[in-house]
């Protein structure tokens, strides 16, 4: 079984703020930015609502839109790229790496894969008390979302491998 593949975090753990890691093994190989287009796609009812409620609260602190998913799939991306509101800081066949920046706080996000293994680790460093207060709910609710995302990767994946998915 492969080990767990190589992450990217915006500093060391013990400078975070916010720090998560999930690591499954899966019923086959699959490149970050398909696990991005599985995670991204057909956004969910609560997803569209969270997105709503979030940035009509950051509008009132001068905190831009992300508007959330557009579902858009990628067949392939690399530095510099935008996905929706992340800018891609590193891609590779192995990994991705997606950040979200501003004076409020600091985001990344690292896919990263090694054969059957699926790493997606979560690292935040918040800059003042807008950026505290907006990770109280996000810190609460990511462990769930996450858990929601790879349930929903695993059945993509099995979906494409019966020959009755996308």
């Amino acid at each position: 079984m492969a080990a767990d593949p190589p992450v990217r975090i915006l500093r060391p753990r013990d400078q975070l703020d916010y720090y998560d890691t999930r690591s499954v093994v899966l019923s086959s190989a699959v490149t970050p930015i398909h696990v991005w287009n599985v995670i991204s796609s057909e956004p969910r009812p609560f997803m569209a609502f969270a997105f709503r409620v979030r940035d009509a609260i950051a509008a009132r602190f001068g905190v831009k839109a992300i508007g959330g998913f557009s579902g858009e799939r990628r067949l392939h991306v690399r530095e510099g790229d935008k996905l929706d509101f992340f800018l891609v800081e590193h891609s590779a066949p192995d990994m991705l790496v997606l950040t979200a920046r501003d004076r409020h706080l600091d985001v990344m996000i690292c896919l990263a894969t090694s054969g059957h293994r699926l790493t997606i680790t979560s690292s935040v460093v918040v800059h003042n008390a807008f950026g505290r207060a907006y990770m109280v709910p996000v810190a609460l609710i990511h462990r769930l979302i996450l858990a929601a995302d790879l349930r929903r990767l695993r059945t993509s994946l099995w979906q494409e491998a019966s020959g009755s998915g996308p």
